[in-house]
């Protein structure tokens, strides 16, 4: 792969706009980042969980500030890497016109990349996920080609990342957000179809587009040059930039986390600077935090030592790294193989953020509450709609959105119809939703 192809101002449902002109093209991926902070599905983020439960007397992160500050590492990410490009090789700008546009690329592809994942997280996948397998939508497996069955049974937030920015749904006009070409592909963290997961692999340890967006990832794919491994099942090497997108996330939601508990008394002060302390690389920072009297600053100082050590370690890794990646040999995430001692530090943080805060009781409460009301909804609305019959089962049909209604008869688009409805729900939205057509609560008319 060449740096030359993987970067296109191109966009998505307006080629017939691109000119090919690159030295015009400069502020075409400031243009989706600011398309994508003013977009309803962004917005929505700031009512979906992150980890800890929501809304709280105590501020934690959502998906919403979660993706903001994943956005502003990764701008970073890419602006060092292109100064030390810049530095090696002056004259890469006259080459490469849009290689200074990588942290703009980058930044864009990280407000992006919790798109489509529903309702209370990890949870609500699941919660989707096993309706099909276990539920009553296991009666629908005939019905559907085993590539589409693997779709609806591994229900994959990446994936319908992909499909919100990409698909045309009804009333919103041919291309959605119309992003561009690098960008979007900078979101496919695992660029294969369904049935190409496969764990040895980075890029398919899980997959990055439905079957309904297959043949756009592959006009995409095509355009950039990106490497292809199989046509069957589809599958093709992450574009480099991914790995930007993919490390400013485990920065952000490691760090974060600790912050966060300690916010909430799930960590105590002490845990949480042992970590980051061992991350700042800074011999005069306890000399500054004993200084500080709020607990609260001094975790915010080690935040920010903290992340920005590993921005540096990540961005140098890349860098050197840099042949590799565009061979599409490079079998790791960065994070996982940035220097010594940080490396082990990210793992140990990574270890008791499993043991203390992803188990802690409210967080696991979330989860099993959050699955049931995904679960009931989709109990609810698929089978109404694929069976809009009765008086009832049409009162439920209303409620859908007519954005969501597709034109298409086969029970593949139905169902995604009903899970676009489901997972692009917020996390209060859904609850309520569950508690209306469950009769628990009654609207009121205002």
């Amino acid at each position: 792969m060449k740096w030359e192809q993987l970067l296109s101002a191109k966009r998505w449902g307006s080629e017939d706009k691109y000119d090919g002109n690159q030295a015009e093209a400069r502020s075409e991926f400031q243009r989706d980042y600011d398309r994508l902070i003013f977009s309803s599905p962004f917005r929505r983020l700031q009512n979906k969980t992150q980890v800890f439960p929501l809304p709280g007397s105590i501020f934690v992160h959502n998906r919403l500030t979660h993706s903001l500050e994943v956005a502003s590492v990764g701008r970073s990410l890419g602006r060092i890497f292109y100064n030390k490009l810049k530095t090696e090789d002056p004259g890469i700008d006259d080459r490469l016109p849009l290689i200074s546009e990588i942290g703009n690329i980058v930044a864009s592809a990280c407000l992006a990349h919790d798109l489509g994942n529903p309702a209370f997280g990890h949870s609500g996948e699941d919660a989707i996920s096993r309706y099909f397998t276990d539920g009553a939508g296991s009666v629908y497996e005939n019905e559907v080609t085993p590539a589409q069955w693997a779709d609806l049974t591994h229900f994959e937030g990446n994936a319908n990342a992909f499909r919100i920015l990409t698909h045309s749904y009804a009333g919103k006009g041919y291309g959605s957000f119309a992003l561009t070409y690098s960008t979007l592909a900078a979101i496919a963290k695992y660029p294969c179809e369904s049935l190409g997961k496969e764990k040895s692999n980075i890029y398919t340890k899980k997959y990055g587009f439905f079957q309904s967006e297959q043949a756009s990832f592959q006009r995409i794919a095509q355009d950039l040059q990106l490497e292809k491994v199989n046509d069957s099942p589809l599958t093709y090497k992450r574009h480099p930039i991914v790995y930007l997108v993919e490390a400013a996330d485990d920065i952000c939601y490691n760090i974060i986390d600790l912050e966060d508990a300690h916010r909430l008394k799930i960590l105590s002060y002490q845990e949480v600077e042992t970590l980051l302390l061992k991350l700042c690389n800074d011999p005069k920072l306890p000399a500054r935090l004993a200084d500080i009297e709020d607990d609260d600053a001094k975790i915010s100082l080690l935040r920010a030592k903290a992340i920005s050590v590993l921005i540096y370690s990540c961005s140098e890794l890349f860098f050197k790294e840099q042949e590799n990646i565009l061979k599409g040999d490079f079998n790791h995430s960065l994070i996982d193989r940035i220097e010594e001692p940080y490396r082990s530090v990210m793992k140990e943080i990574s270890a008791i953020s499993v043991k203390k805060i992803y188990n802690y009781s409210s967080v696991v409460q979330i989860e099993v509450a959050g699955y049931k009301v995904m679960a009931g909804l989709l109990e609810e609305f698929i089978p109404a709609y694929l069976n809009n019959r009765s008086n009832y089962t049409k009162k439920l049909v209303e409620l859908i959105p007519k954005q969501f209604i597709t034109q298409n008869e086969d029970t593949y688009s139905r169902i995604q119809t009903v899970v676009d409805f489901v997972s692009g729900m917020t996390d209060i939205y859904a609850v309520e939703l569950f508690r209306k057509i469950k009769g628990i609560s009654f609207p009121t008319i205002s």
